[in-house]
């Protein structure tokens, strides 16, 4: 690729820390931005042809797509391909074609949003190539709207908006339904994922199945979205939900939603050990009423729960595999990752892998 004239970039994956399953819903999500992600150089062409390029996918080879006649390819580069018929459909057409060329260090399939994360920077990209007018909150819509139409996952606004919204050693308190935020100090807490290695994907039959039953259950309460409803008010009204698995699929966004207030009003009064609680509770639902998490989920966050220093534990990501977000003092950390290291290899024979994350800026030039 021929990269005269280009501009560099990065955005950063996220971790949400609580509020899982919510953003779709109208709810409350709780992420951070982190130091790991995917950087990208670029440079416009004079065709209209558009060149992408993947260090972590070389066997795909590089990709052409046809700016006048944008077919998906079914790999990786559909992601990249997707923002800029999002453009097109927000009005921002590109006169002439790009090369990109990306690469990262997010693990594939790990949870921790890759896919947004070259969502929201092919955006940003773009924007200053073609020194397009987007806010970097129309960024994280055009990217939601990219994966929703193009790829055919229906997610949420958290992700990208995590992405490029993030700011170092804060969360974001993001009301999905508003797009309204704050951003809250994290009070040194050390957060550490582990990556169970199972690999799961979004775009499964299940994730998908769990937004329709969200959506049935809103039907019968006769609501635009689950979230809008506080704890008491579902409790009044959830015997109208004939469906005993889309109850319990209401009941955990509704409940959820409750806990991502609660924790954020414990972090910023600097009461870890209630967001923790917080955590472990929310992890326990995404188990038993949302039925998203795996045997090799549940064991590492049993593990973590049980170790000294740890405020909480859960699942991350939108399930069936991926990673765990545990939050703790950073004296923990050792024998945190030698108690769920010893437990995951007794279990499955394996070990799992661990990052000390960092909650860091979102995505932009660099």
């Amino acid at each position: 690729m021929d990269f005269r004239n280009e501009v560099t970039g990065f955005a950063p994956g996220r971790v949400n820390l609580i509020g899982e399953h919510t953003d779709y819903n109208g709810g409350h999500v709780f992420p951070c931005a982190i130091d790991m992600g995917i950087k990208c150089s670029a440079a416009v062409r004079t065709d209209r042809k558009l060149r992408l390029y993947s260090e972590n996918f070389p066997h795909d080879g590089e990709r052409e797509y046809d700016l006048d006649n944008l077919i998906m390819q079914g790999c990786w580069s559909d992601y990249p391909a997707a923002v800029v018929k999002a453009l097109a459909a927000f009005g921002y057409s590109l006169e002439t074609g790009a090369d990109m060329l990306f690469c990262g260090d997010l693990p594939d399939g790990a949870g921790l949003s890759s896919s947004a994360a070259i969502e929201v920077l092919t955006g940003v990209m773009l924007r200053e190539l073609y020194g397009l007018p987007l806010t970097d909150q129309l960024i994280a819509i055009i990217g939601q709207f990219a994966e929703n139409r193009f790829i055919g996952v229906n997610c949420g606004i958290m992700d990208q908006f995590a992405s490029i919204m993030g700011r170092e050693d804060c969360a974001v308190l993001l009301n999905t339904g508003t797009l309204s935020f704050k951003r809250v100090p994290l009070n040194g807490a050390a957060v550490v994922i582990v990556n169970s290695g199972v690999k799961h994907s979004l775009a499964s039959s299940e994730y998908n199945r769990r937004r329709q039953e969200c959506e049935a259950a809103a039907r019968q309460l006769h609501v635009t979205d689950l979230c809008s409803l506080t704890v008491d008010e579902f409790e009044q009204r959830k015997h109208l939900i004939t469906e005993p698995v889309c109850l319990k699929r209401a009941k955990h966004a509704v409940y959820e939603n409750d806990r991502v207030l609660a924790a954020a009003r414990a972090m910023e009064q600097g009461d870890t050990d209630t967001f923790g609680r917080l955590m472990n509770e929310s992890h326990a639902s995404l188990r038993d009423d949302y039925e998203v998490s795996c045997a090799e989920l549940d064991v590492l966050v049993q593990a973590a729960q049980s170790v000294s220093g740890v405020y909480g534990a859960r699942m991350t990501g939108g399930g069936f595999g991926g990673c765990t977000v545990n939050l703790m003092r950073h004296d923990a950390v050792d024998r945190f990752a030698e108690a769920v290291t010893r437990a995951y290899f007794d279990s499955f024979g394996r070990e799992p892998e661990i990052y000390k994350a960092k909650a860091s800026d979102g995505a932009g030039i660099r």
